[in-house]
């Protein structure tokens, strides 16, 4: 993987900090949320940026890839639109699973609204390498998938963090990017040791690495991006760079922006942290790096994890033996992972083998992600609601799945809202309902109706 490009120090690209990452010194490069951006009307300070020569990689967070439905074609059409539209070297995405349940398991679709993790087990590697490939074939630039911070373990996995990254590298070709905080979550919350996983994944596969910081509560580690990097974080990253230089290495910031002088000196601290780590790796055996990838690269040996192929086997009959064998692996992980899902989003009983507190904590974790994400795609809604927006979504999204992105889903949860009378000051239900009509373009529910009528004749008289 010579051609990986080489990054440098960079910060994820977030509308609000705009203007402070245009100011940053010595930001070599910024990640954006592909989902965020529209090819044909890029924010003028990415186009400021790319006319600078900064280099802008659009990283995705909707594909799914460690769904059990192969990739979305539009999907990954959006995706290969603001590649080329930004010039990026290359694009990512996340070993994950954001939705589940539909013509696999017969069921409606749920929708996550955040990245789940995918069992480590030989069905979920077999469907998650088919899906890499598929994406790999339709976009115009080599991909790196991530790996993700978990809240909970699925029960009987076959494989360690490091072997399971390890051996899709080596079914797929395919880049990582890793994201050291994550490997920190992992290990508070799931006990996995970040050194393990670091020796056992192939390093030589890495296009860059997300630096983030998070926070403790109740013996639970929350990946905010909205917190400091913490140093336990910071010590995970010096131990990666002592195995190998990183191309590129991240400064990652979602939420809680602080000003620009904090932000300036994070990165230094990250700059500062790699230098230091580098000089202890050159006092090291010049081996460790390519033991590291052995270790890895050895991970599925002997464990019948290949591509099915076997001796005096003509061609056709391995492809479509492995076709069957994975059309399989899709069907018992769509229903798991609809299972697992349901559990989590509408109140359905905790899948055998689940740890259910800890369940519980997942569960509302995605609701108040959806109601802070909501928050920001309908900022009409904490307007309109005040106080009371926050309880009244986290009541309605512990029963209500969310069937169609954010933005059908502030229009749900406000038509939920009408139709049973609230919000109780009539003056704010009367704004509620001509904000779900504008938007909606469909009959309001029935109790809203006679709202709107009235919200519409008094706007008349004024």
């Amino acid at each position: 993987m010579n051609d990986t490009p080489q990054l440098g120090i960079g910060i994820g690209w977030r509308p609000e900090i705009a203007d402070t990452v245009e100011g940053l010194s010595g930001v070599d490069w910024v990640e954006a949320v592909a989902e965020n951006l529209c090819p044909g009307h890029l924010p003028d300070s990415l186009v400021r940026l790319r006319e600078r020569g900064v280099t802008v990689v659009p990283h995705g967070v909707s594909l799914g890839l460690g769904g059990a439905d192969r990739p979305d074609a539009r999907r990954l059409a959006d995706l290969a639109e603001r590649a080329e539209a930004l010039g990026s070297p290359l694009v990512t995405e996340h070993i994950a699973f954001v939705r589940a349940g539909g013509a696999l398991t017969a069921s409606p679709v749920l929708e996550a609204g955040h990245l789940l993790p995918v069992p480590r087990t030989r069905d979920a590697l077999r469907v998650l390498c088919e899906n890499i490939r598929i994406a790999q074939d339709a976009l115009p630039v080599p991909l790196a998938v991530e790996n993700i911070a978990a809240l909970i373990r699925w029960p009987d996995e076959e494989m360690s963090e490091g072997q399971f990254l390890a051996e899709l590298v080596e079914r797929t070709d395919v880049r990582l990017l890793i994201d050291v905080a994550n490997l920190h979550t992992n290990q508070v919350n799931r006990g996995e040791d970040p050194a393990k996983a670091l020796d056992e994944l192939p390093v030589e596969a890495i296009a860059y690495v997300h630096v983030a910081g998070g926070i403790e509560r109740d013996g639970v580690w929350h990946d905010t991006h909205a917190h400091p990097v913490t140093a336990p974080v910071l010590d995970i990253l010096a131990e990666l760079r002592a195995r190998v230089a990183p191309p590129g290495v991240l400064l990652e910031r979602d939420d809680d922006f602080p000003p620009a002088a904090e932000l300036a000196g994070e990165l230094t601290t990250i700059r500062e942290t790699i230098t230091a780590a580098a000089a202890v790796a050159s006092a090291r055996p010049t081996a460790r790096a390519d033991s590291a990838a052995g270790t890895g690269s050895a991970a599925g040996a002997g464990t019948g994890a290949g591509t099915g192929t076997g001796a005096g086997t003509g061609t056709g009959v391995t492809e479509e033996r492995e076709a069957s064998g994975t059309d399989a692996a899709r069907g018992r992980l769509a229903l798991s992972e609809a299972a697992l899902l349901s559990s989590l989003v509408a109140g359905t009983p905790v899948p055998e083998g689940f740890d259910p507190r800890r369940l519980r904590v997942q569960s509302r974790a995605l609701a108040a992600k959806r109601a802070g994400v909501v928050a920001k795609v309908a900022p009409e809604l904490p307007d309109i609601l005040g106080t009371g927006f926050r309880p009244a979504f986290l009541a309605y999204a512990a029963h209500t799945p969310m069937r169609a992105g954010y933005r059908r889903d502030a229009l749900d949860f406000a038509e939920s809202l009408l139709s049973e009378g609230r919000p109780e000051d009539s003056a704010a239900r009367r704004r509620l309902a001509l904000w779900w009509r504008e938007r909606a373009a469909a009959r309001p529910p029935r109790r809203a109706t006679r709202l709107i009528r009235v919200a519409r004749a008094a706007l008349v008289r004024r």
